[in-house]
């Protein structure tokens, strides 16, 4: 891979994740993500010969969802599960909406910094 490819791009690469690589893509303890696995049915990881789960580009995908409902919208667990039973699309648009605000706060943050350190 190129040193310019962001991590965003190496990650879109990978098949599988582990589920450290997950919690640490969420922000969530490892214990989080093993809870809202057994409470979500639609989360499926795989399992390798030791057991060890690995989770699909797709659960990583309605993990974030997850994480989306009961994190910023502050939804309970009940809540979350109906949303993702009756709205899902629209907790899906929600979700990227709030992750690409998020990519060009971070961008506009590196910005900023680029701009002080020239300017000192």
């Amino acid at each position: 891979m190129s040193n310019n490819q962001t991590l965003d791009e190496q990650q879109l690469t990978k098949l599988f994740y582990t589920i450290g690589e997950v919690s640490k893509m969420l922000g969530e303890d490892t214990s989080t993500v093993r809870y809202w696995e057994k409470e979500f049915s639609i989360i499926k990881p795989q399992r390798n010969a030791k057991g060890n789960r690995l989770f699909r580009q797709v659960d990583v995908e309605n993990l974030k969802l997850i994480c989306h409902l009961l994190r910023d919208r502050h939804m309970t667990l009940e809540g979350a599960k109906q949303m993702m039973r009756d709205k899902r699309d629209e907790a899906t648009k929600d979700t990227q909406i709030v992750e690409r605000l998020k990519q060009m706060r971070e961008m506009l943050l590196q910005m900023r910094d680029n701009i002080l350190a020239a300017d000192n």
